[in-house]
């Protein structure tokens, strides 16, 4: 990121440096052929730099010796440098200023309030003023709040992961000195020994979902993309989740997901579907029911396929809402870490979901449960070749109920294990 900021940075100079040399070359011939009319007509920009300013990625505003705006970028506008012919903000219009009385380039980054927006965050900006010939003043102003929020989210990405991988690493370490002391008392060895494998799988886990978030954060086009049945992918989390479940007498039952394909990377699909199945049954209450249900929805551009998966648990308040799908973010630190969660599960989930052309969203009332949703294209060519394949024009079994449904009878408990 500081790299890119840099090169903005640099662009940003190359390209003021050219206009000046413009202006500088236009200024030459303006002093040695002066004119009563070319004293007294208002301010003109030198041949060229119109053309360079509007090719700028930058917001560019040019001053006259009067402070007033000969010329203003639509951004500038847009980020609310430029108001009434004036520019807005005091510490740019005072470097253009000293800038017009010395000459000197001047650069400085400020934070700026947003209005009208009711947003509290300021807005990051890299101000450069340089002269303009002998009279103009110009100024260029690159935001940089974006790059300043992939900071922190890359500092915030970084301290969560030291920290994640601290805490078994440390664990192991304290685990293995203990084994070593109680080398003559085989109880102690062997519930160390569990304790050990514990803090090893969730290790293992933490790694395997770093490489996962990794794979489907990159731009990269989807790899062994084909259709994808939607039973096969429900049947699969609910597999995956079948223990936990058993242990909590918690109920899993699946509709609608007969005949429904939708297209992308199976293993992918099949991990963000087992994501969000793996936190219903982790975050629900022993003795209630988790819920998975699939439909076709029809949507400008193409079908979309909607799996929800709905638990009974306590839900997510409006705050947490809005930061769930953020990497390590916990509803609940405390519980997550008792059930081994990792906080990366739902920032796998949203990634999965836009790389395939998709979204995932959320409904949850605190007391009520929540509902994730994720929704993806279907895929459109396997639907069509059904015809072939004793399917009816709606992608439906010939003979098949529409709302056919397979249902999960509770999950007997399993033993209790002492530690």
């Amino acid at each position: 990121m500081n790299a890119a900021v840099a090169a903005a940075a640099a662009i940003a100079g190359v390209c003021t440096g050219v206009i000046a040399m413009l202006a500088f070359r236009w200024s030459e011939r303006d002093q040695k052929r002066p004119t009563r009319t070319s004293l007294h007509t208002d301010p003109v920009l030198p041949p060229g730099v119109d053309t360079v300013l509007s090719v700028l990625r930058s917001s560019a505003v040019v001053l006259d010796e009067a402070d007033s705006v000969v010329k203003a970028s639509s951004a500038a506008y847009a980020l609310g440098l430029v108001r009434g012919g004036k520019l807005a903000v005091e510490p740019m219009l005072q470097m253009a200023r000293d800038t017009r009385r010395d000459g000197e380039i001047r650069q400085v980054e400020l934070d700026l309030p947003r209005r009208g927006t009711g947003r509290g965050d300021a807005l990051a900006v890299s101000a450069r003023v340089a002269p303009l010939g002998s009279r103009l003043v110009l100024l260029l102003v690159e935001d940089l709040t974006e790059a300043r929020r992939i900071e922190a989210v890359r500092r915030d990405f970084v301290a969560n992961v030291s920290h994640e991988l601290k805490t078994p690493v440390g664990a192991l370490s304290l685990l293995s000195e203990a084994v070593m002391d109680a080398a003559d008392d085989p109880e102690a060895v062997e519930r160390f020994a569990g304790r050990m494998q514990n803090e090893a799988t969730r290790l293992t886990n933490l790694v395997q979902e770093l490489i996962d978030l990794s794979r489907v954060q990159n731009d990269d086009p989807l790899e062994d993309a084909e259709p994808v049945r939607v039973d096969e992918l429900v049947g699969e989390a609910i597999d995956r989740c079948r223990h936990q479940a058993g242990t909590k007498q918690i109920t899993m039952a699946a509709g609608g997901t007969a005949e429904l394909h939708v297209w992308g990377n199976r293993g992918q699909l099949a991990a963000a579907l087992g994501n969000l199945v793996e936190n219903a049954v982790n975050y629900s209450p022993a003795r209630t029911r988790v819920g998975i249900a699939a439909r076709r929805v029809t949507v400008p551009g193409g079908d979309l396929i909607e799996v929800a998966v709905t638990d009974q648990g306590i839900g997510i308040s409006d705050k947490d809402k809005e930061r769930i799908f953020e990497r390590f973010y916990r509803v609940d630190p405390a519980r997550s870490r008792a059930t081994g969660g990792t906080g990366l599960g739902l920032a796998i989930v949203k990634h999965v979901a836009a790389s395939h052309g998709g979204e995932v969203t959320v409904w949850s009332s605190e007391g009520q449960g929540s509902t994730f949703t994720l929704r993806l294209p279907e895929a459109a060519a396997t639907r069509d070749r059904g015809a072939g394949n004793g399917l009816t024009a709606d992608g439906a079994h010939q003979g098949a109920r529409p709302d056919d449904t397979t249902a999960y009878e509770p999950i007997p408990a399993a033993p209790e294990v002492l530690p």
